[in-house]
């Protein structure tokens, strides 16, 4: 069986082979790249080596900053909560090693060996361009890979408590959506889940409660008492917090509630 950790990075990575958008962006560039021969390689290539060497050096670049931004996407989900932050973080890291791959494919190319200090040079060159390139990516594919990086669907009889800290595990109050993930409220704390509120709610079949909006479920015994904001239907619950009921659910609000 595959580690779940794999099964969320390749899932991730199909993202992006799978993305018409990603390839007719990096052919559009390699190509920008060879007809203009930036920094240098139009006066020292012919257009056929112009290409390769082009293609080859975002080839590699390109494949190590989408594994590095993926690889930190699922390991710092601990740490960071935004996943731009995470991805960010994953995509400056990779212009060390991209400023060395640089070094490799111009020694390939040119016959020029690359030094540490050459090496450190062309990574320092490569953060603001690894930037760029997430900013670009998570503009375009955020939500693609938000859906990618969700665990399957849990087998019938699972409780979202299982998912929790075993700090965090108590009696089961609300849920609600934060972002891309699940905010898990119980009586011992809260936590983020990383979990589509749709299978979320297939995991409270042990807790009697109510679906009441499209971003909030609540616990029956954590309702307090309904009441009216400016004409809105809220719920008050036990401590204090106030949830917003949608009008698709407002009648059977009041019908359980009241």
């Amino acid at each position: 069986m595959i580690h779940p950790f794999l099964q969320s990075t390749l899932r991730e990575l199909q993202v992006f082979l799978h993305s018409r958008r990603f390839w007719g962006t990096f052919a559009a560039i390699i190509l920008l790249f060879a007809v203009t021969g930036p920094y240098g390689t139009m006066e020292s290539m012919a257009f056929g080596e112009r290409l390769a060497y082009w293609l080859t050096l975002h080839a590699l670049a390109w494949a190590i900053a989408i594994l590095c931004a993926v690889a930190a996407e699922r390991l710092l989900r601990e740490v960071i909560v935004s996943m731009f932050a995470r991805m960010m973080t994953g995509s400056l890291i990779a212009a060390l090693p991209i400023g060395f791959a640089i070094g490799l494919v111009d020694y390939v190319f040119t016959g020029e060996t690359t030094t540490l200090q050459s090496g450190l040079q062309r990574a320092l060159f490569a953060v603001p361009l690894c930037a760029l390139f997430c900013l670009l990516t998570y503009m375009a594919m955020s939500q693609k890979i938000a859906e990618a990086a969700v665990p399957e669907e849990a087998s019938p009889g699972a409780s979202i408590l299982d998912r929790l800290k075993p700090e965090n595990r108590g009696p089961l109050l609300r849920l609600s959506v934060q972002d891309h993930y699940t905010e898990v409220v119980t009586g011992r704390g809260r936590e983020l889940v990383l979990l589509r509120f749709a299978d979320a709610l297939k995991e409270t079949a042990a807790t009697p409660g109510l679906r009441v909006h499209r971003s909030h479920w609540v616990a029956d015994a954590h309702v307090e008492s309904l009441k009216r904001d400016n004409g809105r239907l809220q719920i008050l619950t036990r401590d204090g917090t106030e949830i917003p009921v949608s009008r698709s659910y407002a009648e059977d609000v009041r019908r359980r509630f009241t």
